[in-house]
């Protein structure tokens, strides 16, 4: 049977996964596949929703943004809830990093008429939470500091060429006040705010539009799931698309003592003050705008007839910010492995909130705990994971993904020997429609797991997955398996560190759905339990997936990696980019076409190679751990040591994210065709060349051994 395996389609996938059958488990031999299979279901079957609950009850009882006294706290919580589940190693990292919180901020219409900003977001009797003094109005993290008067300008969702369109219309928003909205599709703000400052203007005023998350979507907050009047998107504007982590460590890490560069050198972070509105403090402004009438794709949700503006509308604003270096604390436990103990599954999920952050992140940091108290329960019953199991609570991701990319710089030399995968969780759940990314190589994985796990509906997640993503992607006729996991990962979470500077395959896992309160005051224990998820159930699913994921991974005897679906993933890549940029009109791209047709190939043959070395029954802990290595260095080798043009940060050839977050495949071939720089763009496409190169060669050495291995070595 095993045989038989892996003999499958053009892109990668088994045959047989997620038949039921128990021994069709890529990377297990039979009686390695049954085992694995009374494990995940003696996992699965811990899992309590009662449980969840009160996790997510104690988590979302008091705002808790990084550097707060109360998200220290929870770092200290967090380590003796996993002390008492019997958790290993527990440490608690401290990174000493800048850190900000507003101080002072107001804002005044003094032209026409007189209008004072509440900046705060009204409490309501039904839900006890609003009312908590704790919480803090509007601010923006690492906005400067700085007082200002002067005229509005409406610049629709503060992109370039929104501004190009102002520019079109004789508006010039140097020394301006630009008021824009929260888009969708999402504009990282921080990206709207270095397009403002690079464009001269005073201070960005960022508000939430109904169009996007308010009433025109449905019923809003306390009866409904989108935003009410005065809620406030706050947020950082750091450029963190420049440069993760604190901006005044770039590349190393802040643990206590390290050296700092001053702050006027740290390259993310803004030079212009901003601060979030909610559409009842924007709309005093928008009514009283003059200039021309902004274009249709302009209009919003607002009954008003949304105008550029300019001249009319002025207004004061000034913010204080307190910016200073304060600890943020990384909580870390492990699970040691039985066999393979210096191979790592990382499981992640960050604890600060710009509030009560009951979806972002209270719902992840609720399911992490659940599963480590599962997991517990199974290592008390003397069922440990053969590799090592590392889960960390991450501090200030809100802020610029602060404590993951310090600690990933930390320990970057043992990570990258070490890691096997990332396994990332940010929202759990603000609804029923998952959402799964994995690079290439772990995309198959995560669509056999998914095969084996029920949905509350009665369904698999597999077949519910296959509506969202068919919805999702509704230019598709038809949706196949190769499709269903999103191969094209940006940034904006805690992946980026392991991923960009590391070269560590990385999964993220999400349940989506209706959620207008982001970052705001609502998004609290009341708002979950009676839209995101009453009774917890996708919490639980949430907790089922990300510990299988994590166990087929610490248990498998070859690394489930299919580097032929990673391989069909980097063709597609290549082709969109030419479909986009005509690329192949300006330079030669057969080379690169070749080589990625035979790193495909190399893994296709590996995949074979793999099934039959299990299958024969010599395959020992001692042979397996060194295919194993091999494997583990593949993604490492995407790495390029310059980094891409113009971001040495990032490292990966493969992925990057655009200054929006977006997702950016090729990031450095890509840049180089979409700026017209074709001497660049060879150079680039030489790097992925030599890249390719490198794995395949790797692939195919990986593939003798297993042949050996075996006993069908070609001779």
């Amino acid at each position: 049977m095993f045989a038989a395996l892996l003999l499958i389609s053009p892109l990668g996938f088994s045959a047989l996964a997620g038949s039921g059958d128990a021994n069709s488990i890529v990377g297990f031999s039979a009686r390695g596949a049954a085992e694995e299979v009374s494990i995940e279901q003696q996992f699965r079957s811990l899992t309590s929703t009662d449980q969840i609950s009160k996790f997510h009850r104690y988590l979302t009882s008091e705002p808790h943004p990084a550097g707060s006294a109360r998200n220290n706290e929870l770092a200290q919580w967090v380590a003796e809830q996993w002390r008492q589940q019997g958790l290993e190693d527990v440490t608690i990292h401290e990174y000493d990093v800048l850190n900000s919180s507003p101080r002072e901020i107001s804002l005044e219409m003094v032209h026409p008429g007189h209008f004072h900003a509440s900046l705060r977001e009204d409490p309501y009797d039904v839900d006890p939470d609003t009312k908590n003094p704790k919480a803090d109005g509007a601010y923006l993290g690492y906005s400067a500091s700085g007082e200002v008067t002067a005229p509005v300008v409406y610049a629709h969702s503060g992109n370039p060429e929104d501004y190009d369109y102002l520019r079109a219309h004789g508006i010039d928003v140097r020394g301006k006040i630009v008021l824009v909205r929260y888009s969708n599709p999402y504009s990282y703000r921080g990206f709207k705010a270095l397009t403002a400052e690079r464009l001269g203007a005073a201070a960005i005023l960022i508000y939430s539009d109904p169009q996007e998350d308010g009433y025109t979507r449905g019923k809003v907050y306390p009866d409904g799931p989108w935003g009410p009047e005065s809620h406030i998107q706050r947020g950082a504007i750091t450029y963190d698309f420049l440069e993760p982590g604190d901006p005044l460590t770039p590349g190393w890490a802040s643990v206590p003592g390290a050296k700092r560069i001053p702050i006027e050198q740290a390259i993310s972070l803004p030079k212009i003050m901003g601060v979030p509105l909610s559409w009842r403090d924007a709309k005093p402004l928008l009514e009283k705008m003059d200039g021309p009438v902004a274009p249709a794709s302009w209009q919003g949700g607002l009954p008003l007839k949304y105008r550029l503006g300019g001249k009319r509308v002025q207004v004061h604003l000034k913010v204080d910010m307190d910016t200073r270096v304060q600890p943020y604390y990384v909580t870390e436990a492990r699970i040691r492995g039985s066999e393979a103990p210096d191979e790592w599954v990382i499981l992640g999920n960050h604890r600060d909130a710009w509030v009560y952050g009951a979806v972002d992140p209270s719902s992840g940091t609720a399911s992490m705990l659940e599963l480590t108290r599962n997991l517990g329960e199974l290592l008390r019953q003397g069922i440990r994971p053969k590799r090592t199991l590392v889960i960390c609570s991450w501090d200030g991701e809100e802020y610029a993904l602060t404590g993951s990319t310090e600690w990933g710089e930390e320990f970057a030399d043992e990570l990258k020997q070490k890691a096997v995968a990332y396994l990332n969780v940010d929202e759990a759940t603000s609804g029923k429609s998952f959402q799964g990314d994995a690079v290439g190589s772990l995309a198959p994985l995560l669509v056999d797991v998914s095969r084996t796990l029920a949905a509350p509906s009665g369904k698999s997640l597999y077949e519910e997955w296959k509506v969202s993503r068919q919805a999702e992607l509704s230019d598709k006729q038809t949706l196949t398996d190769f499709e269903l996991a999103n191969t094209r990962i940006g940034s904006g979470s805690d992946h980026t560190v392991f991923l960009n500077f590391l070269g560590v395959p990385t999964v993220g896992l999400t349940f989506a759905g209706p959620y207008g309160v982001y970052h705001s005051l609502y998004d609290d224990f009341y708002w979950m339990n009676h839209f995101g998820d009453p009774g917890y159930r996708y919490h639980s699913l949430m907790t089922q997936v990300w510990g299988t994921v994590a166990l087929r991974l610490a248990n498998a005897e070859i690394l489930p990696f299919d580097f032929e679906s990673y391989g069909g993933h980097i063709r597609q890549f290549v082709n969109e980019l030419d479909d986009s940029s005509h690329i192949a009109t300006h330079i030669d791209l057969a080379s690169l076409q070749n080589h990625v047709a035979e790193f495909l190939r190399a893994g296709r043959e590996l995949n074979q190679s793999a099934a039959r070395a299990i299958a024969s029954g010599h395959l020992t802990a001692a042979n397996a751990f060194g295919v194993n290595q091999e494997l583990m260095q593949v993604e490492r080798n995407w790495c390029n040591p310059q980094g891409i043009p113009g971001r040495p940060w990032f490292k990966h050839s493969l992925y990057a994210a655009r200054y929006t977050y977006a997702h950016l495949e090729l990031p450095g071939l890509t840049e180089a065709a979409e700026a017209g720089d074709w001497k660049q763009a060879v150079t680039q496409a030489k790097i992925l060349e030599d890249e390719l190169a490198k794995n395949t060669a790797l692939l195919q050495d990986a593939k003798r051994k297993l042949d050996s291995f075996a006993g069908t070595e070609t001779p």
